[in-house]
């Protein structure tokens, strides 16, 4: 399948603010994870597109929610990053606020994909954002992020403790490198397949 399934790519908009609508009614599929662990690198991985999502080069920076429509079909949500040590307490407080309503009030989600950086495993505020979706039954799928930064051993550690931590089986945690393209193929396909479930459910 490859990046051959995106075949149309559009940034349409983004919300800042509680209340605020999106861009258009279509379903949606989030993708969260803290400042830094290369959240734009991939979704731009993921949607073969090289600048689509930009790279901040301060970590904690972004405070809105992006949409990019999919084929004209779904939307890729690109939630702000969390976590950012150096965060003035207000942006916390805004990102806690936008996307506790993002999550509580929005029946077009149909899941979230949640980065956890290979290098730093489950933090806090990744344990606090999964409370959340349990919480709200939505969805998760989980992508270890920037898995070329580690050694075989390292590499083996990180994805052991993170299905220990999760109590997940293998295939529901995929390794990741923006830089390397490795399990970027099979989070688009993990990707599609969660959005083609929504459809099936709508039938």
């Amino acid at each position: 399948m490859g990046e051959a399934r995106v075949r149309q790519v559009e940034f349409a908009g983004a919300i800042g603010a509680s209340g605020q609508e999106p861009p258009g009614r279509h379903p949606q599929v989030a993708v969260a994870g803290r400042s830094n662990c290369g959240k734009s690198s991939l979704i731009n991985a993921l949607i073969g597109r090289k600048k689509l999502a930009r790279v901040s080069q301060v970590p904690g920076k972004t405070r809105e929610i992006n949409f990019y429509l999919i084929n004209g079909e779904f939307f890729l949500t690109d939630l702000p990053g969390y976590g950012f040590a150096r965060a003035p307490e207000e942006a916390r407080d805004h990102w806690r606020r936008l996307i506790e309503a993002f999550l509580t009030d929005n029946d077009e989600l149909t899941g979230i994909i949640v980065l956890i950086d290979a290098r730093r495993g489950l933090q806090p505020q990744d344990e606090q954002l999964l409370a959340w979706l349990a919480e709200l039954e939505i969805p998760a799928l989980f992508a270890l992020t920037k898995i070329d930064k580690l050694n075989r051993s390292g590499r083996k550690r990180a994805e052991d403790k993170l299905r220990a931590d999760l109590d997940l089986p293998p295939d529901q945690i995929i390794a990741t490198s923006a830089h390397s393209g490795e399990g970027v193929d099979m989070l688009r396909d993990s990707l599609f397949a969660l959005v083609d479930s929504r459809s099936t459910e709508a039938v």
